[in-house]
């Protein structure tokens, strides 16, 4: 893993076309911003891991009202 140290206003670049920027820090919050191209997905990580755990649920006869509450999820996201 690397591990960088940016300032407010500072970014990293990943590749030619991803520029992370960090926007704020407050009260040990870090905002960033992430500009992409928009075939790139970008989740954050805890609604990447339950919706791996949903689709694992579902392959294994998951319950309905966990997917259903996934959908909720993910409609919020957007």
């Amino acid at each position: 893993m690397l591990v960088l140290a940016r300032k407010v206003d500072e970014s990293i670049l990943i590749g030619d076309n991803i520029e992370v920027k960090v926007i704020s820090v407050e009260n040990g919050v870090v905002k960033l911003g992430i500009d992409a191209p928009k075939d790139v997905s970008i989740l954050r990580d805890e609604l990447a891991r339950e919706v791996a755990l949903s689709n694992k649920a579902a392959l294994h006869g998951g319950d309905e009202d966990e997917l259903k509450s996934l959908g909720e999820l993910l409609k919020k996201q957007k």
